[in-house]
Parts: structure tokens; sequence; C-alpha cells
């Protein structure tokens, strides 16, 4: 599976971005995507995360209402609307994936992303946001 990044830039405080991600070496049925951010001198945060039925699971509550995570299935890209951005989201965003677990029968993704259960990683987009 290859993560291929693309939408990030610098903006004012109040602005807006879309990160798009677009994957590769398998369909968007058959991997977990999130993302992550990461300041410098920070560690690495879940953001946002998608369920395999493209239904959001997870989003920061540093984010919650600000930015939305959706899927197009017939790009094969997942993307993270950021609206009302602040210097504090000013970050290197990763997309990331892994593949779904099975419980009572059933393929699921972890509701909250975490970098021990990530085995696949986009090259990073830098988001910066001035006031």
């Amino acid at each position: 599976v290859e993560l291929v990044e693309s939408g990030g830039g610098s903006v004012q405080a109040g602005g807006s971005l879309t990160l798009s991600c677009s994957v590769s070496g398998d369909t968007l049925d058959d991997v977990c995507v999130s993302w992550f951010r990461q300041a410098p001198g920070k560690v690495r945060d879940g953001v946002a995360a998608i369920s395999l039925a493209g239904t959001p699971t997870y989003y920061h509550d540093s984010v919650e209402g600000r930015f939305t995570i959706s899927r197009d299935i017939s790009k094969n890209t997942v993307s993270l609307q950021m609206d009302n951005l602040n210097p504090e989201d000013g970050a290197t965003y990763y997309c990331a994936a892994t593949y779904p677990y099975r419980r009572l029968g059933i393929r699921r993704c972890h509701e909250t992303p975490q970098e021990s259960n990530i085995i696949y990683w986009g090259q990073g987009s830098q988001v910066s946001v001035s006031t």
C-alpha cells in the first residue's frame, strides 16, 4: 500500500485547507485510513479516522467541529477538510493506513487511531497557520 498526500500549505488563522490522501495497492474497503499530525517537539497524535463503511469514527478533541474526514471510493482517496484553522493546528500531517481486525466475524477498524497499529505512512504534508 502506498499513500500519497497533497494539499498542505500556509493559511491565516480562520482559514481552511483540505488534505488529500491517495491510496494505491489496496482499496478503501480493505484498509483503515486515519490522519495524524506532529508539531515540532511534540509527539505524533491521531487527528481523525474513518471506518471501512466511510463513517468518521474519531476526531481529536482539539479539532472536533472544525475538521471533517471523508472518502471518495471512486478515486480511492481520503480527505481531511480543515476549517477555522488556528496556529495550534500547524504541524506536519500524515495519512496513515493499516488493516482491519476481525471481531465476531466482522472486519473493523480501530476507532481511535494509534501509532502502534499503523503499517503504512504517507510522506507528510506541512500545514502552517499564521496569526
